[in-house]
């Protein structure tokens, strides 16, 4: 094994370890996804505080540590830290011939390993409205025949139906064509969260046929780019609010209209609400 190669599987054990991922497919994910295909050449800029630090030269080793690269830096729009998504991706559990549809693709990176995840015998589709990225997304994706990339919203219906929904950009409420796309037993990670501001990764999870019940639970804390059209100010103050007041740990289950809130509400939005009691 060569230093790049050493440096790639100790990154999977390292990223998945400190994630708690106990699925060791995260790992060989990790470690098999080359993160220099999906960056551009090199030097990269890695974020450092509130900016970039560039890497000495372009050697893809440097690349194997948990941190954001800059895919577009004058918009902050980042390839996010593998260890946020190994979290994710322990939670949302894709399994082998599952059909995930992804929100904010960016360069792909995410994309790849989602797909080592659903193996050959699944999907995954791409959903991205930057044009650099849908092009450096079809791109670098190129030669795995079970992904698609479409330069579309992700909030624009319709929407396939999916056992997995990873939306990678934050919005300030479960939009409800996601909610509508998963399948019976699926699930919905996206990050709950104002634009430019904290909020949580929120694990929604499909129980039943039509119920406006679902299972829901926060995963970790999060700061995200904006999903572009899934964010509103009213609901963001309240997201703002809720978290400021603690208690997220306490999040069970997601009512939805006409269900009105009651005193185990936790965060009210326009047609939903999380409340602390099991479905």
């Amino acid at each position: 094994m060569n230093t790049l190669e050493a440096a790639r599987r100790f990154f999977g054990d390292l990223v998945a370890a400190t994630a708690k991922a106990t699925d060791p497919r995260i790992a060989d994910a990790f470690a098999s996804v080359r993160r220099e295909d999906f960056l551009g050449p090199g030097p990269w800029l890695a974020r450092a505080g509130d900016g970039y630090v560039r890497t000495p030269n372009a050697d893809p080793v440097l690349l194997y540590q948990d941190k954001l690269f800059a895919l577009l830096p004058d918009k902050g729009l980042n390839n996010g830290e593998p260890t946020l998504h190994a979290r994710n991706l322990s939670a949302v559990a894709p399994r082998p011939g599952e059909r995930v549809l992804q929100i904010g693709t960016g360069g792909g990176y995410y994309t790849a390993i989602l797909a080592e995840l659903v193996g050959h015998e699944g999907r995954v589709e791409g959903r991205e409205v930057e044009p650099a990225m849908i092009a450096a997304a079809t791109r670098n994706l190129a030669d795995r025949t079970n992904v698609t990339v479409v330069g579309r919203s992700g909030i624009e219906p319709p929407l396939p139906e999916s056992d997995v929904i990873y939306v990678c950009a934050g919005a300030t409420a479960p939009v409800r064509v996601w909610l509508d796309s998963i399948s019976i037993g699926g699930r919905l990670i996206f990050p709950l969260a104002p634009a430019d501001d904290r909020g949580g990764m929120l694990l929604i999870t499909r129980r039943g046929e039509d119920q406006p019940v679902f299972a829901a639970r926060f995963i970790s804390t999060v700061w995200n780019y904006p999903c572009m059209g899934a964010q509103d100010e009213t609901e963001a103050a309240a997201i703002r609010e809720a978290f400021a007041r603690r208690g997220a740990r306490h999040v069970k289950s997601l009512r939805l209209a006409p269900e009105p809130p009651d005193e185990t509400c936790w965060l009210a939005g326009d047609g939903w609400w999380l409340s602390t009691a099991d479905i």
